[in-house]
C-alpha cells in the first residue's frame, strides 16, 4: 500500500500513427478535472490510443493481455484451496481428492506452483501490454508537444518554458498511471474480488459474505473521501513544484545576468520560498497518505478478525475443519490485496487526474493562428510583398499599426526604420502570421496570406533576427536547421558564403562542435553568421533583417553587412533596421513613427528632406563619431602615443 510512481515516457517521440492528429481533438475535446467525477470520461478520450487504428498488432497485444490476466485471476483464486487440502491432510483429515494428489508434499507443491503461476501469468500481461501503454503514453505527449508548437506567439511569450516542461512532464506520467492502472490493475481487481466473493458465499454462507461486503463497502468509502481529501493537497504540491521549477530554468537561462549582478543569493532565495511551499505540501501529501493507510488496515483488521472468529466457533463445533479455518485466513488475506489494490488505483488515478488536469488545460487552449479550411500551399512565389492599410493592436487600448501602405517588388530591398516602439518588428511578425492582422491585408504575391497555409508562408521567408538563439547542438546542426536534408557540402558552401567557413575550420571539432545553450559559446557576430548560413541553406524568395546587426560592434557589423548583401542579393528584402548605415543602398527606406509611415523615398531623397530621417542620421554620426574617436585614443594609449590637442604646436 505504499504510493507509487508510474515511469516517465519517453519524450520527442515521432508519430508515425495516422489517428494520433486526428484524434487529438477528440482528446482535448472534453475537459478533465481531479474534482469531477471525469474517470470514465477520460478512459473513452484515452481509448483510442489503447485501442489504436491501424494497429492489428497493439489490438493482438490488448486481447492476449486480457486472456492472461483471466488466467492470472482463476488461479489466483484456486490456490488458497490447496493450502486448506494441505492443512487437512497434515491434520489427519480424510479427503476426496485422487491418493496421488491428496499427499501432503503434493498438495504443498500444487499450492506453490499455483503461486508462481499466478505470478508468471501477470508478469506476462504486464509484458504483453507494456508497449500498448507506452505507445499511448508516447502519442498523447507528440499530441501535446506538437500542441505547444500550433499555439501563438502571444500565448509563449505569456507563459514560462519551466512551467510548461514541468506541466507535460507530470501530464505524461499521469496518463501512464491512468492507463495502467485502470487497464492493467483496475479490471483485473474488479474481476478477483467478485470470483472471490463468490467462492465465500458458496464455501461458507451468506453470513461470511455480509461481513466481507461490509468490510469492502467502508474500506472504499473511506479511500474515496480520503483521496478526494488528498486532490487538493496534490494540486497544491503540483502548483509550487511548477513554480519552483519555473525560477529554477529561468534563472539557469540568465546564468550571466546572474553573475553580472551578484545575485546568487537572491536567486537561491528565490527558488528556496518556492521550495518551501512545495516542502509544506508534499509533507501533507506523505502524511495524509499514512493516515489513509492506517485507515485502511483498520477496516481490514475489524472484517478480518470478525470472519476468523466465526470461523474459529465452526470449528470447535466440528462445523468446519480446520483447513477451513486456513481457507477463509487464505481467501480473507487473499481479497485483502485486491482491495489494497481498490485504494491505490484509485489513489494513482485520482493523482493521475490531477497531474494531467493542467496538460488537457493546455490541450484546450485554442491556436490563435489557424488555416483556414481548404486553405491552399502558396503559389509559386516571385516574392512581391504588399502590405494595405494594415492596423494592428496587441491591445484595444494601444495601437501599434495605424493603416500602413507600401510594395517590396521582387527582388527589391525596402529598409523600415524608425524610433523605439514604433512597429518595426510588429511588421516581420505579421508578415510571418505570428500574428493576424486587425485591419487591412498582409500580401505576397497579391495573395493574402491569411487565405494560405502557414507553413508555405514561413516556408517562402527567411529570417536573420537581431538576437540569434542556436540550439545547444553541433554548429552544423544549426546550419542544417534552415534545411535539415541538406548534404554536408552544401552545409559547408553556406557557411563560406556566411563567411564563417574559415573559423569553424580552425575549431578542434570542425562542424561538430557544440554551441552551447542558446550558443553561449559563440561571439555575437559568430552567432550572426551561423543564422546567416543557415537562412543561405534554406535559400528562400523572400528575406527578413530584423535589426541583424544593431547589437554588433562596428566592425564586425560591416563584416557581417558584407554577408547579408550577397545573402539578399536576387531576393525581395525586408530591412528592419537600427543603424542607418546599414539601409543607404535600400531601394526605399520607409520611415515609422508611432505605427505610421511619416517619410518614404531613398537615402539622398530622405536627407534631402530634412526631416525625421535626416534627424536619425545626423545623431548616429555624430555617435559614431565619437565612438571611432574614442577607440582610436584608447589604441594609441595602448601604444604609449601622447595625443596633442588641436592647439598644441608639434
Amino acid at each position: 500500500m505504499n504510493d507509487k510512481s508510474a515511469q516517465a515516457a519517453p519524450k520527442g517521440a515521432k508519430a508515425n500513427d495516422a489517428s494520433a492528429q486526428a484524434t487529438s481533438n477528440q482528446t482535448s475535446s472534453k475537459s478533465v478535472s481531479a474534482d469531477e467525477g471525469s474517470t470514465f470520461a477520460t478512459l473513452v478520450n484515452l481509448w483510442p490510443y489503447i485501442w489504436p487504428s491501424g494497429r492489428p498488432d497493439l489490438k493482438g497485444r490488448v486481447l492476449l493481455s486480457i486472456l492472461a490476466l483471466v488466467i492470472a485471476k482463476v488461479v489466483t483464486v484456486l490456490s488458497p484451496y490447496f493450502f486448506a487440502w494441505s492443512t487437512d491432510a497434515l491434520s489427519g483429515e480424510e479427503s476426496w481428492l485422487p491418493a496421488f494428489l491428496a499427499a501432503p508434499v503434493m498438495l504443498v507443491l500444487a499450492y506453490n506452483a499455483a503461486r508462481v503461476l499466478a505470478v508468471a501469468f501477470n508478469q506476462i500481461r504486464d509484458a504483453l501490454f507494456a508497449r500498448v501503454g507506452q505507445h499511448a503514453v508516447r502519442q498523447l505527449a507528440n499530441i501535446t508537444f506538437r500542441h505547444l508548437h500550433q499555439l501563438s506567439l502571444r500565448y509563449h511569450l505569456a507563459r514560462r518554458t519551466g512551467g510548461l516542461s514541468r506541466v507535460i512532464e507530470r501530464g505524461v506520467k499521469g496518463i501512464e498511471a491512468i492507463v495502467r492502472f485502470t487497464i492493467l490493475n483496475g479490471i483485473p481487481t474488479l474481476l478477483e474480488f467478485a470470483m472471490m466473493a463468490g467462492v465465500i458465499w458458496y464455501q461458507f454462507g451468506l453470513s461470511y459474505l455480509a461481513i466481507v461486503a461490509f468490510m469492502i463497502v467502508a474500506y472504499v468509502w473511506f479511500t474515496i473521501k480520503a483521496s478526494n481529501w488528498r486532490i487538493a493537497i496534490r494540486r497544491e504540491m503540483n502548483d509550487s513544484d511548477t513554480d519552483a521549477n519555473s525560477k529554477a530554468i529561468d534563472s539557469l537561462l540568465n546564468f550571466e545576468t546572474v553573475k553580472y549582478f551578484g545575485n546568487e543569493k537572491m536567486e537561491a532565495d528565490r527558488f528556496d520560498v518556492s521550495m518551501i511551499k512545495y516542502e509544506k505540501a508534499a509533507t501533507k501529501t506523505w502524511t495524509s497518505l499514512a493516515w489513509l493507510n492506517f485507515g485502511q488496515t483498520v477496516i481490514l483488521g475489524i472484517g478480518m478478525a470478525a470472519c476468523m472468529i466465526l470461523s474459529a466457533r465452526s470449528v470447535m463445533a466440528g462445523d468446519q475443519t480446520v483447513g477451513d479455518f486456513v481457507l477463509i485466513n487464505a481467501l480473507l488475506m487473499q481479497i485483502s490485496i485486491p482491495l489494497n489494490f481498490i485504494g491505490f488505483v484509485y489513489r494513482e488515478i485520482r493523482q493521475g487526474l490531477a497531474d494531467i488536469e493542467s496538460m488537457f488545460d493546455l490541450l484546450h487552449v485554442p491556436a490563435e493562428i489557424q488555416d483556414r479550411e481548404g486553405a491552399n500551399d502558396l503559389a509559386a512565389v516571385e516574392g512581391t510583398i504588399a502590405f494595405k492599410d494594415v492596423r494592428f493592436h496587441y491591445d484595444e487600448s494601444r495601437p501599434i499599426l495605424k493603416g500602413i501602405d507600401f510594395e517590396v517588388p521582387a527582388g527589391k530591398t525596402i529598409a523600415i526604420v524608425g524610433p523605439s516602439g514604433a512597429g518595426k518588428s510588429t511588421i516581420s511578425r505579421l508578415l510571418f502570421r505570428f500574428y493576424d492582422v486587425t485591419g487591412g491585408a498582409v500580401q505576397i504575391d497579391g495573395q493574402d496570406v491569411r487565405d494560405v497555409t502557414q507553413e508555405s508562408v514561413r516556408k517562402a521567408i527567411g529570417m536573420v533576427p537581431q538576437d540569434t538563439v542556436l540550439f545547444n547542438d553541433t554548429i552544423a546542426y544549426n546550419i542544417r536547421y534552415g534545411r535539415p536534408d541538406a548534404s554536408d557540402e552544401e552545409v559547408r558552401e553556406a557557411a563560406r558564403m556566411a563567411q564563417i567557413h574559415d573559423f569553424i575550420e580552425r575549431l578542434p571539432e570542425g562542424y561538430a562542435a557544440e554551441v552551447g545553450e542558446r550558443g553561449l559559446k559563440l561571439s555575437g557576430g559568430e552567432k550572426q553568421r551561423v543564422a546567416i548560413a543557415r537562412t543561405i541553406l534554406k535559400s528562400p524568395p523572400i528575406l527578413i533583417l530584423d535589426e541583424a546587426t544593431s547589437a554588433l560592434d562596428t566592425h564586425t557589423e560591416r563584416e557581417i553587412q558584407t554577408a547579408l548583401d550577397a545573402v539578399s542579393k536576387n531576393r525581395t528584402t525586408l530591412v528592419i533596421a537600427h543603424r542607418l548605415s546599414t539601409v543607404v543602398n535600400a531601394d526605399q527606406i520607409i520611415v515609422l513613427e508611432a505605427g505610421e509611415i511619416r517619410e518614404r523615398g531613398t537615402h539622398q531623397e530622405l536627407l534631402d528632406a530634412d526631416g525625421l530621417y535626416a534627424s536619425m542620421w545626423s545623431r548616429q554620426r555624430e555617435a559614431d563619431e565619437a565612438e571611432e574617436r574614442l577607440l582610436a585614443a584608447k589604441a594609441a594609449d595602448s601604444l604609449g602615443i601622447v595625443t596633442r590637442g588641436p592647439k598644441a604646436e608639434s
